[in-house]
């Protein structure tokens, strides 16, 4: 893994909070803030992932949480927030995003997408809002939405309200928990190369209708988005609220 170029030393010895952190996207945001000195404290359903990766950065701690339980979001910040004290960032990064024909769409279905791609959102930022670190800087909170939003594509319509409603729910957030002194954002990545999406979605015909919707013809990759993710969860980007960044290379745009 190549290391994010900047340094943010805001984040050297800062507390962030980190969701579905086991693979993909998350991982590469787990790696990148330890790179920075951060503590990262993330979860993920997956015990064999999230375990081995803790094992391999020793300022990385993993606990295993079903994002559809409450009680299981609260048990596990609570936690967090007795050993370890205040928060500098929350990143809420973990989806499923099945591909599902209306036709087929059940209400269980819809219920567990919406459990695990935006209520636990609203249970991490209600939890963690009274306990962000905001003494000297501001506090952030990263809420990862999708192109999907933007392009809309077929035999997605759950996963995509999913993804427009992280949205809404960031905007009103940001005017909410602002006076406090947290910003709270939003990222959208496009079509990420992670390691499920190349076993399951990824052809070698996706891979060229990129190249050609794409402003810049390269595949994205998870260390693309961890770089972001740093950069929204820093003091450099303080100049930046209420907002959604669509790290896509043009794909929305075309």
């Amino acid at each position: 893994m190549t290391a994010p170029a900047a340094t943010y030393p805001d984040l050297k010895n800062a507390n962030v909070v980190l969701t579905g952190g086991g693979q993909g996207i998350g991982e590469a945001a787990v790696r990148a803030f330890a790179e920075q000195g951060a503590r990262v404290f993330f979860c993920d359903i997956d015990a064999e992932r999230g375990e081995k990766l803790e094992a391999e950065i020793a300022n990385a701690t993993f606990s295993q949480v079903d994002l559809r339980e409450e009680s299981q979001i609260v048990n596990w910040l609570g936690g967090i927030v007795s050993s370890a004290g205040k928060i500098k960032a929350l990143v809420n990064n973990a989806a499923c995003d099945p591909r599902i024909p209306l036709a087929e769409l059940t209400m269980e279905n819809w219920d567990d997408l919406f459990a695990t791609n935006i209520r636990a959102m609203a249970i991490t930022c209600r939890e963690l809002a009274p306990h962000f670190e905001t003494a000297e800087s501001d506090a952030a909170i990263v809420n990862l939405s999708s192109v999907t939003f933007h392009i809309a594509p077929p035999q997605m319509c759950a996963y995509v309200a999913t993804k427009a409603g992280i949205q809404g729910f960031t905007r009103s957030l940001a005017r909410e928990l602002g006076p406090e002194k947290i910003r709270v954002n939003c990222l959208s990545p496009g079509w990420v190369m992670t390691e499920r999406q190349l076993r399951d979605y990824v052809t070698d015909e996706v891979k060229a209708m990129l190249h050609e919707k794409q402003c810049v013809p390269r595949l994205l990759q998870p260390e693309d988005m961890a770089g972001v993710i740093l950069f929204l969860s820093s003091d450099a980007s303080r100049g930046i609220a209420g907002q959604e960044i669509l790290a896509d290379l043009g794909m929305a745009h075309s």
